[in-house]
């Protein structure tokens, strides 16, 4: 008798909360790949970056938000889900992780920033293979059929290949009709930030607060990064790395030897 083929296991995650639009389609985009596990923070976490909670305990609770589908929320951070999930709820490393789909850029300086990029981080460093999505739309009624259709058709070819096991990508998707993305780029991280301000405000009480504000400014001109692919209309899939060393600045402080 022929041996039953495993089928993939496909962890999921994000940083926009268990009952976000994002994730809901993440899972219809890839459910029918593998077994699909969801486990999700319980509040929006944008901006934790790879923040994980070391003061406080962590909650951990079984839903029924996607069907047939295995799903917990937790209290923790988008890095938390994936350490829990890795720890506690699988009984085996996932082959690929899932995080998104976000609601909102996670191109060029987000990925810093991003909890949903630093979910997908803390799985490869882990050794699980990941990917983070991402719809340049911040609405919660964003039209997600073109995205699902750019997550469904990635992860199916990469299913079927043998991945490194420290990969990960940041796929941004842009908020157009299905019809008019016009393909899917591999591209640099751009040059590019926020001109930030912090808004000052007075309270009822005639005290000081302050709103983060700001404009995000491109000083990438090259044709090959992911703010000139998006702002085409293409998909931009950048490979990412948690290893931060500037190898050419260590060369050339190791040949100076200032600080012999």
């Amino acid at each position: 008798m022929a041996k039953e083929k495993i089928r993939p296991l496909i962890l999921i995650t994000n940083d926009d909360d268990i009952t976000a639009p994002g994730i809901k389609n993440l899972v219809e985009a890839v459910k029918d790949l593998g077994r699909v596990v969801v486990v999700a923070p319980d509040k929006p976490q944008s901006g934790m970056g790879h923040a994980i909670t070391i003061g406080s305990p962590l909650r951990l609770n079984k839903m029924n938000l996607f069907g047939d589908i295995e799903s917990y929320q937790t209290s923790g951070t988008p890095v938390d889900c994936v350490k829990l999930a890795v720890d506690k709820i699988l009984e085996r490393k996932p082959d690929i992780c899932l995080s998104g789909i976000n609601h909102g850029a996670n191109h060029s300086i987000n990925v810093i920033y991003s909890g949903t990029m630093s979910a997908a981080m803390e799985a490869s460093i882990e050794g699980i293979p990941s990917i983070g999505f991402s719809l340049l739309d911040y609405r919660y009624e964003a039209d997600f059929t073109g995205a699902r259709s750019v997550v469904h058709k990635m992860v199916s070819a990469l299913l079927k290949t043998k991945m490194e096991k420290h990969m990960l990508l940041n796929v941004n998707i842009p908020s157009v009709p299905a019809d008019e993305i016009k393909g899917i780029k591999i591209c640099k991280q751009a040059y590019a930030k926020y001109e930030e301000d912090f808004d000052e405000r007075l309270d009822p009480h005639g005290k000081k607060y302050y709103w983060l504000t700001g404009e995000f400014v491109s000083f990438d001109k090259g044709k090959d990064s992911d703010v000139y692919a998006l702002s085409h209309n293409y998909v931009s899939v950048v490979p990412v790395q948690f290893d931060l060393t500037n190898y050419k600045l260590k060369e050339k402080l190791e040949n100076k030897n200032l600080f012999k």
